[in-house]
């Protein structure tokens, strides 16, 4: 497992350098998303430990690394809507809050296992199964996933 601590200033970097095309090979040892909540997309889904419905604890710089799942951007069965701090809508699905992960592609589970923190807040990262429960695995030991970027 590894552990990142990205403060906000470190988020906002990797974004910009991310859309300025700073990124460096992309992840080839990354998880199949065999199993694993996807979006509309072929995106994996991820929720983080000791967050729910009713504690969103990733806001701010963290939701630029971390992007809430939007209504009608997955058909999940089971799945309901609820209303974040910032007043927009985010899925759940098993009380758990959806997110897909900025270095993720299509088919690919980067980020399950990651450890960062935002404005304060530690989180740990994990997929969710198809169910809605949470993957336990960490990512690949020898894969990039999340901080590998070179950011």
């Amino acid at each position: 497992m590894k552990k990142l601590m990205i403060p906000l200033a470190a988020s906002v970097l990797a974004v910009t350098l991310a859309a300025c095309g700073g990124s460096s090979a992309p992840n080839t040892s990354s998880s199949t998303t065999s199993g694993v909540l996807k979006d509309t997309s072929g995106m994996a889904l991820y929720s983080p430990a000791g967050e729910s419905a009713t504690n969103i604890r990733c806001t701010g710089g963290c939701t630029s690394i971390w992007m809430p799942l939007r209504p009608g951007k997955a058909k999940l069965s089971g799945a309901t809507t609820i209303t974040r701090p910032d007043g927009t809508e985010q899925v759940v699905v098993g009380g758990k809050p959806l997110y897909t992960f900025v270095q993720d592609s299509a088919g690919k589970v980067t980020g399950n296992g990651a450890q960062d923190a935002f404005s304060g807040k530690q989180f740990t990262w994990h997929a969710v199964q198809s169910g809605g429960t949470v993957s336990s695995s960490p990512m690949p030991a020898s894969g990039g996933g999340y901080g590998s970027s070179g950011y």
